[in-house]
């Protein structure tokens, strides 16, 4: 049986849905070890070592975000996958901000797809299993992807579902970090955005940085930054663990993002930058797919284009490597990404810096500066 004896605790208020999970998973050889509430959840956790959480997020007592956020405090390294109505899908986003592996939607139509997002969970997560254990999770290493497509097509039918979802992702216009700067501004005709911009430190001395263009370019881009967001977690999660220095590494990561875009089954093809930057060195790792974006240096008013290799698009099955470039940043150098418009050009030169705006006077598509200091 895949599951045997995967430690899961499994947190839900319903009886009978509780019920009826744990006997699915005790039958493919889980130990299951059940909670009602969140304040529950947090007293097992806390007494047992788990290989994985499995919680709904609408907890009575504490609830389900809460809950996770105190797991989080008491061992990071224990990945988790969350259950959630159809209609609560900011919950879900700020879930997967804060380290959930995986989503599924209520009501679960089939019982097997929970056990494939936990296999995947722990797969991603590197979590210590027996030898048994493994050999089943690497035969049953294809995930089921049917609630994944089934959200895809709510978002896709329902544009304010769309951008509710995308906003609660878009950072501010103006982030500071230890010893760097990221400002941005991107602009949208539509309710949604076809461009994703992000950043995070990772570890006290590098930041990771990147701007992504999704095709089509239609509701579906929202699904787009659920999943590069949840999938550049996972790697985020490892690295604070010990267990992966794949998210400092543009090309490697590169990788990582296509196999598992490539795996949604969801069609979604992306341009995307990413970079690295030491900010010890002052050193950055510049990755690329696609050719839709560009990543400049910039001197006062001038931009200089950084020459990098045509790649096909993340989610292209003949994909095969990144293009990448690593350089030392120069004193008062700063690094940009950005689309082809001269407009877009004009306004990150007269750093006019706005964050997500709604224009229909200017294409779509927008810039992202980092400055050190």
């Amino acid at each position: 049986m895949a599951l045997t004896d995967v430690e899961i605790l499994f947190v839900e208020d319903d009886p009978i849905f509780r019920h009826v999970v744990a006997d699915f998973l005790q039958g493919q050889g889980a130990k299951v070890h059940l909670a009602h509430d969140g304040r529950e959840g947090i007293a097992l956790f806390s007494q047992t070592t788990f290989d994985i959480v499995i919680a709904d997020l609408g907890l009575p007592e504490l609830g389900g975000l809460p809950m996770l956020r105190q797991m989080q405090d008491i061992n990071p390294a224990v990945p988790s996958i969350v259950i959630s109505a159809n209609d609560v899908m900011a919950d879900v986003v700020e879930a997967l901000r804060i380290g959930a592996s995986d989503y599924l939607t209520k009501p679960v139509a089939d019982l097997f797809i929970i056990e494939q997002a936990i296999i995947q969970a722990m797969l991603t997560a590197a979590t210590p299993m027996n030898a048994s254990s493994q050999n089943h999770l690497h035969e049953m290493n294809e995930l089921s992807y049917l609630e994944l497509t089934d959200n895809l097509h709510l978002l896709e039918q329902n544009a304010q579902a769309a951008k509710s979802v995308q906003q609660q992702l878009f950072p501010a216009s103006h982030i500071l970090y230890p010893r760097a700067v990221i400002d941005y501004s991107l602009f949208k005709n539509n309710d949604v955005s076809a461009y994703f911009i992000d950043s995070t430190m990772v570890g006290d001395s590098h930041l990771v940085m990147y701007m992504a263009h999704f095709h089509p370019e239609d509701n579906s881009a929202a699904f787009g930054c659920v999943l590069l967001k949840s999938f550049i977690n996972q790697k985020l999660k490892l690295f604070r663990n010990g267990l992966s220095t794949t998210l400092i590494e543009p090309d490697n990561m590169l990788s990582y993002l296509n196999k598992r875009m490539v795996r949604s089954g969801l069609h979604i093809l992306t341009d995307i930058i990413y970079v690295c930057v030491d900010l010890q060195q002052y050193t950055v790792s510049v990755g690329q797919a696609g050719n839709g974006l560009r990543c400049y240096l910039r001197h006062d008013n001038h931009l200089m284009p950084l020459v990098l290799p045509s790649t096909l698009q993340l989610g292209d099955v003949n994909w095969h490597q990144a293009g990448v470039q690593r350089r030392t940043l120069l004193m008062d150098e700063k690094l940009c990404i950005g689309t082809y418009h001269q407009q877009h050009k004009q306004q990150l030169l007269e750093n006019r810096f706005t964050g997500l705006v709604y224009q229909t006077d200017i294409n779509a598509g927008g810039f992202m500066q980092l400055s050190c200091h």
